[in-house]
Parts: structure tokens; sequence; C-alpha cells
């Protein structure tokens, strides 16, 4: 059983390293189908002992063994972080194994940790990362959660709505239409009545940080704050833990 999380880990590991990859090119307009890595500082392409996930990182003492500049900490948190995915999916699916549901957690958790990294860094959702992982989870549930489908396109649907009601009172300045598809994909991913548990714990979360900004760093209610991460982090969260955090609620009250 060890060496199952091992492998999962290390597979995690490198498709993080991909995912930074994928980010760069995202952020720099560049096809991220072919292509060698290379260092964003000095364009030197990379051999593949400097790709190393998170080992490389610290053997080269966060600097490009070419040009010395340094490494953004983003490359190895991004690594660990999905390496760390990984294993807490396939501990989840462990009892209930089946191949079609991991490579579609695997994908989703991917793709959702992309949207993460991204909006963080520019306030922004890419089109190209959100409608594929949309469209690839509705045909998910159509051919694997056939009976269930209703109860994933009401959530789906209804988070749409809701956000889209935000964002046209508010005129987009309380979220973006990033945030709306968003909420679409999170939906269909989480389905009826996880989502409800989801948005509940992204405004809870993005309250507390929000606060927390104004309090330390003097930032004024206009002051822009990504909303994806919290979205994103109330799903993780939800996903893993969600049914415990509901009956340990229910417990309190009944």
């Amino acid at each position: 059983m060890t060496y199952i999380y091992i492998i999962t880990f290390i597979f995690g590991t490198l498709i993080g390293s991909f995912l930074n990859c994928l980010i760069y090119r995202l952020e720099n307009k560049k096809g991220f189908v072919s292509g060698r890595s290379f260092c964003p500082k000095c364009k030197h392409k990379l051999a593949w002992y400097d790709l190393i996930p998170i080992f490389s990182f610290i053997f080269l003492k966060a600097k490009c063994r070419y040009c010395k500049k340094k490494i953004s900490w983003q490359y190895p948190i991004v690594e660990l972080a999905t390496g760390l995915l990984f294993l807490s999916i396939i501990n989840y699916q462990l009892s209930i194994f089946n191949f079609i549901n991991l490579a579609f957690l695997f994908f989703a958790f991917s793709l959702m940790l992309v949207i993460f990294i991204y909006d963080l860094k520019h306030f922004l959702i890419p089109d190209k990362i959100i409608y594929p992982l949309t469209v690839i989870t509705l045909f998910y549930l159509i051919i694997n959660c056939q009976s269930l489908i209703i109860n994933y396109l009401f959530a789906g649907i209804g988070a749409f709505l809701f956000f889209l009601f935000i964002y046209l009172i508010s005129k987009g300045k309380w979220l973006g239409f990033g945030d709306v598809k968003l909420a679409l994909f999170l939906g269909l991913f989480l389905g009826w009545p996880n989502i409800i548990l989801s948005l509940f714990l992204s405004f809870f979360i993005g309250a507390i940080i929000g606060i927390g900004l104004m309090f330390f760093k003097d930032k004024g209610l206009k002051s822009q704050v990504p909303f994806a991460p919290f979205l994103i982090l109330g799903s993780f969260i939800t996903f893993f833990w969600g049914e415990r955090l509901l009956n340990w609620y229910f417990s309190l009250i009944f």
C-alpha cells in the first residue's frame, strides 16, 4: 500500500511541474503542447536534471543553473501541492477505486490548482482552462453519473445564476464574470447540497482574509482581491471533508 502512495506523490509532483509550465505559457500566450522547457529569465533550455520536481529547486538553491537568477517559489509550491492533492485523491478513492473517476479527479483538481494560482497572480480566470474543464466535467457526468445528473445540473445552474445575479447588480465590481463561469463548474463538480457548503466556506474564508488584509496591510474596501482562490479552497475542503463538517454541524443543532 505504501508504494501506491509513493508513486502517486511522485506522479503528482511531475504533473505539478507541467502545471507550472502551463501557467507560464498561459501568462505569455505561448503554446503548451510542444517545445522544451526553458528558464524564464535567460531562456536557456533546461536539461532533465534541472526539472526534477522540488529537488532541483533545493539542489540549485532556488537559482537558475545558467544565469544564477532566482527561481520563483511558485514552482516547488505547486509541485508539492499537486503531489499532496493527488495523495488525498488516491486515499479518497481507494475504497471505491475506479480508473475513470481517478483520472477525472486528477484532471479536475490539476486545472483547479492552475485557476487558483493564475487568478491569485493576475486577477483573471483563463477561458482556455475553465471552458475545457466545464465541458469535460459535463461529459463525465453524462457518462458516469446518469442517475444523479439532475442533482449536479441543478447545483451548477443554481450557482451560476446566483453569481450572475451578484455580477449584474454590482456591475462587475464585487466579482468578475470569470467567477460566474467558475461557479457553474463548481456546481457541476460538487453537486447539491455540497455546493452550498462550498460557497459558504468560500465567502467565510474570503471575509476573514479580506479583513486581515485590511487590518495588516491597510487595504481599503476598494482594493481588489481575487475570489477564485477562495472558491477553489472552499471546494477542496468540501470535497474531502464536507460530509464530516456537515455531520459535526448537525450534531451541534440536534
